[in-house]
């Protein structure tokens, strides 16, 4: 039996915070902080592109203020990603390096707080299980073929971000192979 939508996004954030908790470590290897951030700003990536491309949607179709909610978590993914994006190629030993990492695990962590106290339990309150349990497949498949590099320029509302994301992704995956990223 697959995941339902809410315990999908749970996951992730919480094995997003893992790895935050060890790029916090100012002792780990420099080449393993810049590996970790490759890894969790692909997983950020991935996990950003799905909630907009069934998450958000669905709180506009189900939630009185979905509209509004949506919008705003969507305005906070916008900001995250510039951050990303100026990460992407630093190394680790910038000193810049630890201070767009540390806004970067602070936007984040609010992001996280507001989706898990607000928008998520007002989802299960207005959704099916079925509904909740397609979503989660939906989101899990998404990630799949999603971008795993910042794109801030990209669409973020289907059905343009739908049609887009899956051709960056294939391209951002085979950068990475040949570039040998962490992700």
């Amino acid at each position: 039996m697959t995941d339902d939508l809410i315990s999908v996004i749970m996951n992730d954030h919480r094995e997003v915070e893992r790895v935050f908790a060890e790029l916090e470590d100012k002792a780990t290897d420099p080449r393993r902080r810049r590996e970790l951030a490759d890894h969790v700003i692909a997983e950020l990536v991935r996990h950003s592109v799905a909630e907009e491309q069934f998450m958000y949607p669905a709180a506009r179709k189900h939630l009185e203020n979905g509209n509004e909610l949506a919008d705003h978590e969507i305005e906070e993914h916008s900001e995250a990603e510039l951050l990303m994006k100026q990460l992407e190629d630093m190394d680790a030993t910038d000193p810049k390096f630890d201070q767009l990492l540390g806004n970067l695990m602070d936007s984040i962590r609010h992001h996280v707080e507001d989706e898990e106290n607000d928008l998520l339990p007002k989802l299960r309150a207005a959704c099916s299980e079925e509904e909740l349990r397609e979503l989660g497949e939906k989101v899990l498949r998404a990630k799949e073929k999603a971008p795993t590099r910042p794109h801030p320029q990209s669409p973020d509302k289907p059905p343009a971000n739908r049609i887009l994301d899956p051709g960056a992704g294939l391209i951002d995956r085979m950068r990475d192979k040949l570039s040998g990223r962490a992700t």
